[in-house]
C-alpha cells in the first residue's frame, strides 16, 4: 500500500501538467476562435482577398517545405540542426540571379530584324540554367559545409555540432555581403514568368491575379518534393540513406559507405534550398545576403511543425506553415506586418503542446 502511494504521488506531477496544457490550449483555442468569428461576421475582406491569400501562402509554403525537406534529411541521418541551410538557400538565391544577369546582357538577333536579349528570346534555357546553376553551387556548398564544419565534430556532444552550425551560418551571411554587397539585387524575370503577368479570376465584381510566376513556382516545387519523396523511398541511394538514419554501425556492416551517403544527403539538402533560392528571387523579385535567414527559421519551424525528421511532414508542415502566415493577420484581424509573430507563436505552440508534430517525429529506437 505504501508503495502504491508513492506511485501515485510520482504520477500527480505528470497529470497537473497535463492537465495545464489541456486548460492553456483550450483558451488559446477559444480565443482564435472568438478572434475569427469577429473578423468573418466585420466582412472585413472578400473572397478574392481570401483566395489570393490563400494562394499566396501556398507559393511560399511551397519554398518553405523545400528547404525544411533539407532540415529534416540532416536531422534523420546526423540528428543535428543545419542552421545553416538558410545561407546555403541564399548561396543558390545568388546562382540564379546572375544567371539571368548575364543572359540579360546578351544581345540575340530575331528573325523578324529586331534585337532582343539572350533572356527573353530563349527563356526556357536560361530558367533551366538558372536552376541548374543555383541548384549546383548550393549543393557544392551544403557539401563542402558538412566536410569543412560537420564531419570533424562526429564524435562530439550534440551541442558543439549545433554552436558548429550556427557559426557557419554567420560565417556564410558576411561572405555573402563581402561578396555580393550589402544592397538588394532585384531579379529580372524573362518576360514569359513576369511578375506582373498571370491569369485573372474574376470572383463578384473583382479580380484574381495568379501570377506566372507563382504557379511556376508552386508546381515546380511539388514536383521536386514528389521526386524527392520517390528517391528516398524507391531508389538504391534512397534505401541507403534510409539504413544509415537507422543505424550507421550496421549500414557500414552491410557495405554501405557512411561518409558517402551522408555527404550525398547534404548534396540533395542544398540543391533542393538552391531551387527555393531561385524560385524566391523568380517569384518575390529580389534577393540579398539576408535572404535565406528568415526562410531558413521558418522552414525549421516547418519541419518541427510537420514532425521534424519526417519527410512528408517536412512537406505537410511547410506548405500549412505558408497558409497560416498568408491568411493569419487576415483572420486575426491584426497588421499584415506581423505575419513573422504569427509563425514563430506556432512554432511555440508546437513545442509545448505537440512536440513530435503533425505526423509525429522519425526516430529510431537509438536516436532515443
Amino acid at each position: 500500500m505504501e508503495e502504491d502511494r508513492k506511485r501515485s504521488l510520482l504520477k500527480m506531477p505528470q497529470y497537473n501538467t497535463k492537465i495545464l496544457k489541456l486548460v492553456a490550449a483550450g483558451l488559446v483555442l477559444v480565443l482564435l476562435i472568438w478572434r475569427i468569428s469577429v473578423v468573418v461576421i466585420e466582412s472585413q475582406y472578400g473572397a478574392d482577398t481570401w483566395l489570393r491569400l490563400s494562394v499566396s501562402g501556398l507559393i511560399i509554403g511551397g519554398m518553405y517545405a523545400l528547404i525544411a525537406i533539407g532540415y529534416t534529411l540532416v536531422y534523420g541521418i546526423l540528428f543535428m540542426i543545419n542552421f545553416a541551410h538558410g545561407e546555403v538557400m541564399m548561396i543558390g538565391s545568388f546562382g540564379g540571379y546572375f544567371v539571368f544577369e548575364a543572359f540579360n546582357a546578351i544581345p540575340v538577333n530575331m528573325s523578324d530584324g529586331t534585337q532582343n536579349s539572350f533572356l527573353n528570346a530563349y527563356p526556357v534555357i536560361a530558367v533551366f540554367l538558372a536552376f541548374l546553376i543555383g541548384m549546383g553551387i548550393a549543393s557544392l556548398s551544403g557539401y563542402f559545409l558538412e566536410k569543412i564544419a560537420y564531419r570533424p565534430l562526429r564524435g562530439a556532444p550534440r551541442l558543439v555540432p549545433l554552436i558548429s552550425a550556427i557559426g557557419a551560418s554567420i560565417f556564410l551571411q558576411n561572405a555573402g555581403q563581402l561578396l555580393f554587397g550589402p544592397q538588394r539585387r532585384q531579379f529580372i524575370n524573362p518576360t514569359v514568368i513576369d511578375r506582373g503577368l498571370g491569369w485573372s479570376i474574376p470572383i463578384g465584381d473583382t479580380k484574381v491575379l495568379l501570377t506566372y510566376s507563382g504557379i511556376f513556382s508552386l508546381i515546380l516545387s511539388a514536383t521536386l518534393m514528389v521526386g524527392l519523396f520517390i528517391l528516398v523511398q524507391r531508389t538504391k541511394l534512397g534505401r541507403a540513406m534510409r539504413a544509415v538514419a537507422q543505424d550507421k554501425r550496421t549500414a557500414a556492416l552491410m557495405g554501405i559507405n557512411v561518409n558517402q551517403i551522408i555527404s550525398q544527403t547534404f548534396i540533395i539538402s542544398g540543391a533542393l534550398a538552391g531551387a527555393a533560392g531561385v524560385m524566391w528571387g523568380i517569384h518575390n523579385g529580389f534577393t540579398n545576403f539576408y535572404v535565406g535567414f528568415l526562410p531558413g527559421i521558418k522552414a525549421f519551424t516547418a519541419a518541427v511543425l510537420g514532425g521534424i525528421g519526417n519527410i512528408p511532414g517536412a512537406m505537410v508542415g511547410g506548405l500549412f506553415l505558408g497558409i497560416i502566415e498568408a491568411i493569419g493577420p487576415a483572420a486575426l484581424g491584426i497588421d499584415f506586418q506581423l505575419k513573422d509573430v504569427i509563425a514563430f507563436s506556432i512554432l511555440i505552440l508546437v513545442l509545448i503542446f505537440r512536440p513530435s508534430g503533425i505526423l509525429g517525429e522519425a526516430l529510431t529506437e537509438e536516436k532515443v
